[in-house]
């Protein structure tokens, strides 16, 4: 059976089932009898994992979580050591309307949220002087000018980058080191992965919910309470092989146990899929294999610095600077804005996330004061208090999230969600191009697992 042609109306009742609303309905009821002798291994705790394992529990399956880590969440932590919520991981809930799966978890939990106005935002030079008018008006043009000419000229099967497109476009805005930034710091960031190295004509080709971004200023692994309550959940459980029969059924192996069961749901991040840290045995069809491969998983580092007291003007909510290399602290995000703590976030993307992700703190802080004091000079004073990222280097996601590369196609992400053998899935926001990078496209997969195996079972 291939998991692909699950239709609109049952994916809605899969949002449906996740919340646990769908168990109280007629089908609900008969499908939980169906599922009461049906054993599910899902692999990785994060919005994935737990998400189609709370919807099979919901069926009446018997779930059993392996998760790598000390703790669930995979890309989704929220550290409050600062006082504020510093989100590890994923940071924003994007477009949080009703129809948004993530958005229907947070108000499952009361969760509250500042939205982040883009337009609030404040660029610096390179020599560390305020964009005038102009200057700003010139870059955004040029950025959406060339996203506008891809968009309106370029077929799915073009093989340039976007780095290739700027300069076919118009090359001397590779020339000029604000139009640059625009491209880091925005297309960059959002996609994580250098425009050297991301797919001209998908980059901008996948969907996206409606209204303005918002941060949980209640922390956002919140949303993960309700979906791991009550499941077996095996932590510090690294899994290092599955394999998997048609007829027989599945066996995961991991450092600690063997556990045998009818399906194996796997929601490893793809880093961990591309260095093969899981053996698969018979191995994954090549074509799964090529994907995993062929799909870029790039890296976006921050750094959270608290101070005694703030030298920015603090109703500002992000502070662009212009850095040399590109994707070097180009980006900051002020606190100020949603709380009472003197923290700006920094951040790091494209090509230069993944040598901050090399830094060791000490490196990364002096790193990033550096970038800070280009523009406030000697008003910045020594933080008291630092958190860091390091994705790239983490052994259990080995990057932050999936990117199209040049040559790659929709499908590359999308079929690596289709059913092996009736026994396998693989799901995570690199298993769906509309969504991939977002918690909502990574709970949304975990829901499509989940009815393929419940498909399977009954």
């Amino acid at each position: 059976m291939n998991s692909s042609r699950i239709s609109r109306r049952r994916f809605a009742q899969m949002v449906l089932a996740s919340t646990g609303a769908l168990a109280a309905t007629r089908i609900g009821k008969a499908r939980a009898q169906a599922l009461a002798q049906v054993k599910v291994v899902v692999i990785g705790a994060g919005i994935a994992g737990l998400g189609a394992a709370r919807s099979l529990a919901n069926q009446g399956a018997e779930v059993v979580v392996l998760e790598g880590k000390p703790n669930i969440g995979g890309r989704l932590l929220t550290d409050w050591s600062m006082g504020a919520p510093f989100e590890v991981g994923a940071g924003w809930i994007h477009g949080p309307e009703q129809k948004n799966p993530t958005r229907r978890l947070a108000d499952a939990v009361n969760a509250k949220y500042v939205v982040t106005d883009d337009e609030n935002l404040t660029i610096f030079d390179e020599d560390g002087y305020e964009f005038e008018d102009d200057v700003y008006d010139d870059v955004f043009e040029a950025w959406e000018d060339v996203i506008d000419h891809i968009d309106n000229t370029y077929e799915e099967n073009d093989p340039r980058s976007l780095l290739k497109a700027i300069r076919d476009y118009d090359s001397d805005y590779l020339q000029d080191p604000n139009i640059v930034w625009a491209f880091s710091a925005f297309t960059e960031f959002s996609k994580g992965g250098p425009i050297e190295d991301l797919s001209a004509p998908l980059f901008n080709w996948d969907k996206a919910f409606d209204t303005s971004d918002v941060v949980v200023t209640t922390g956002y692994d919140e949303l993960l309470k309700p979906l791991a309550d009550g499941l077996d959940i095996r932590l510090s459980h690294r899994v290092n092989a599955v394999s998997y029969d048609e007829d027989d059924g599945v066996r995961v192996t991991t450092e600690k146990e063997v556990f045998d069961a009818d399906y194996c749901i796997c929601t490893v991040p793809l880093g961990v899929l591309k260095s093969n840290a899981i053996t698969f045995e018979p191995p994954l069809p090549s074509s799964y294999r090529e994907s995993i491969e062929d799909l870029g998983f790039g890296s976006v580092t921050k750094i959270a610095l608290k101070f005694d007291a703030p030298f920015w003007d603090i109703e500002t909510q992000y502070f662009g600077i212009v850095t040399e290399p590109k994707g070097r602290w180009n980006y900051w995000l002020n606190y100020r804005t949603f709380s009472d703590e003197n923290i700006l976030l920094g951040l790091s993307v494209g090509a230069y996330a993944p040598i901050a992700d090399q830094m060791s703190n000490v490196e990364m802080k002096a790193d990033a004061l550096d970038v800070l004091r280009t523009v406030w000079k000697g008003e910045v004073t020594e933080p008291t208090q630092v958190l860091t990222t390091h994705w790239s280097t983490d052994p259990f996601s080995l990057g932050a999230y999936t990117y199209p590369r040049p040559k790659n196609r929709r499908q590359d992400f999308d079929d690596l969600g289709d059913d092996i053998d009736g026994r396998l899935f693989l799901a995570g926001e690199h298993t769906i191009f509309d969504y991939a990078g977002t918690t909502h496209g990574a709970y949304m997969t975990g829901l499509k697992a989940a009815e393929g195996v419940i498909d399977e079972a009954t």
